[in-house]
């Protein structure tokens, strides 16, 4: 007959590995049915990157098409190089695409890229200055990668304003070793506010035209992570192996001194 304590032992071992599978993989995120259907990513091609709500630009002005700036840098004086620091401003893009600059007051910029919102203040400038010359920069451009380990993330400065999406995966480490490239996620806001989710297979050489895609701010990039059913499920069961391992020991000691 059957040991209750081995009735016991069993039972809770089968409970313990239920609960367990339950939390293998669950560092997996933005799970979707294979059935999914994913937005069609048109524009895969290699283009500038423009100017969007919530977005930091830095402002310079000057007279005569730049001349008093070749002018300082050609001069190399301590003095005139702090003051050149001083000139250089920086100003939030809000909501609706508004800027609020100097003379001008609020400039409609969402939707430019950067040389063309060069121009367009450039003309409206003529009106105070001569032969204005504009520069403009974007410095709080960030995309966030997740490379494929499910827990594993990092958040990629764009310091240059036409990064690619090989150039994201490659400044967050490539791909993890988890890292499925069938399955490469961009999440990209949409001027409603909602994001559009696309997905690319660059684990062949077809898939090179995607890597050329031109990161916007707040884009999230995830590699899908490969299931690891077999180590997922080890780690969580070997606590539960240890402590019935001890149950027995201590029913073992406890049966030889009866």
């Amino acid at each position: 007959m059957r040991s209750p304590f081995w009735t016991w032992a069993s039972a809770l071992l089968l409970l313990l590995i239920g609960l367990s599978g339950c939390t293998v993989n669950r560092d997996i995120m933005f799970k979707t049915p294979r059935d999914h259907v994913f937005d069609a990513f048109v524009d895969t091609s290699y283009r500038q990157i423009r100017i969007q709500p919530n977005d930091v630009v830095q402002f310079r002005l000057f007279a005569n098409d730049g001349f008093k700036l070749i002018d300082l840098v050609t001069d190399g004086a301590n003095r005139d190089a702090m003051w050149l620091n001083r000139m250089i401003f920086s100003y939030n893009v809000e909501h609706d695409g508004m800027v609020k600059l100097p003379l001008l007051g609020r400039v409609h910029l969402g939707g430019h890229t950067l040389r063309e919102a060069e121009i367009m203040l450039e003309e409206q400038y003529e009106r105070y200055y001569n032969k204005p010359f504009v520069q403009l920069n974007i410095v709080n451009r960030r995309v966030v990668v997740f490379p494929g380990g499910g827990g594993d993330a990092k958040v990629v400065s764009l310091e240059n304003n036409a990064t690619t999406l090989l150039e994201v995966l490659a400044l967050a480490g490539g791909l993890n070793v988890r890292g499925d490239a069938r399955q490469i996620k961009l999440f990209r806001l949409k001027p409603d506010g909602t994001r559009a989710a696309y997905v690319f297979d660059m684990s062949t050489i077809e898939g090179l035209e995607y890597g050329d895609i031109v990161m916007q701010g707040d884009d999230v990039v995830y590699v899908q992570p490969n299931p690891d059913l077999a180590r997922g499920a080890l780690r969580d069961i070997s606590p539960i192996v240890t402590l019935l391992t001890s149950l027995v020991l201590v029913y073992g000691v406890v049966r030889t001194f009866q």
